[in-house]
């Protein structure tokens, strides 16, 4: 005989220290206690675990507490940790990190980017290094007014200026704009991407590629609708830059480009 009712009590919220904490390690089959959704994890961040069932569907759930069943048991998943550096350690970009690194004094070189998404993708992956060369990423908000942005910043040897554009393709706007700058202290390179979203490999959402938008959609909402995704874009960016963490995760159109700029900014006068 049972003592008590063993349903009784809220069991999905139990006292501290009842509910084991397991990482969401890859193939490791849980079932989501609320829609019975049962697979395997293919890939988890700080704030969701995706999973896949055996017909090949796959989900994202939030990390909350008791939120799955291992084996008929609640379980809190939590992110996996990264197995300890055997050899020197890499930033985010590659480089190797420079330890009790203090950042240097600011060039009077700069780079500019063409928007907040673009300034917090290169802080994640060219952060260190930049602070390691004392460089300073500022942004355009657009680049329709970029040859007077430049001459008001004043380039000369010394005092060089990089400049990142997105959709830098023959016959674009951005192409034209970026063919009235002509100080060889400034240097304006690009990428083929309609947003610096899509400099972001698919595969590291999950998803196959990113979609199409048609003429006249906005390209951030319009790809948010293809993919399904009931958020705001400012939702939508936490979500993508969440799953970056080193270069290997970015396009190398993207990557070049960076390299290049800092290497100019950076080279003696």
């Amino acid at each position: 005989m049972y003592e008590g009712d063993v349903l009784a009590g809220n069991w999905r919220r139990p006292g501290k220290g009842k509910i084991p904490k397991v990482p969401a390690e890859p193939d490791l089959v849980v079932e989501d206690a609320d829609s019975g959704f049962c697979g395997a994890v293919v890939a988890c961040d700080k704030e969701a675990v995706t999973l896949e069932d055996r017909f090949g569907k796959r989900r994202l759930f939030p990390l909350a507490p008791a939120a799955f069943l291992l084996e008929g048991r609640p379980v809190t998943l939590v992110r996996p940790t990264a197995p300890a550096p055997t050899g020197p350690r890499r930033s985010a970009s590659g480089s190797i990190a420079v330890e009790g690194l203090r950042a240097r004094v600011a060039r009077q070189s700069r780079i500019y980017v063409e928007g907040v998404h673009d300034a917090a993708l290169v802080e994640k992956i060219w952060g260190h290094d930049l602070r390691v060369e004392g460089v300073v990423v500022e942004y355009l908000e657009g680049v329709d007014h970029l040859p007077a942005i430049v001459e008001e910043f004043g380039p000369e040897p010394g005092r060089r200026l990089g400049v990142l554009v997105d959709h830098l393709v023959p016959g674009s706007k951005e192409s034209r704009i970026a063919a009235e700058i002509t100080s060889p202290d400034v240097l304006v390179v690009g990428h083929p991407f309609v947003d610096i979203w899509q400099a972001v490999k698919p595969s590291v959402l999950r998803i196959p590629a990113w979609p199409d938008v048609p003429r006249g959609v906005p390209w951030k909402e319009g790809v948010i609708a293809a993919l399904g995704w009931r958020m705001e874009p400012a939702e939508a960016w936490r979500r993508i830059l969440g799953a970056v963490s080193t270069y290997t995760d970015l396009e190398p159109a993207l990557l070049g480009r960076v390299e290049e700029l800092i290497d100019f900014v950076t080279e003696a006068p």
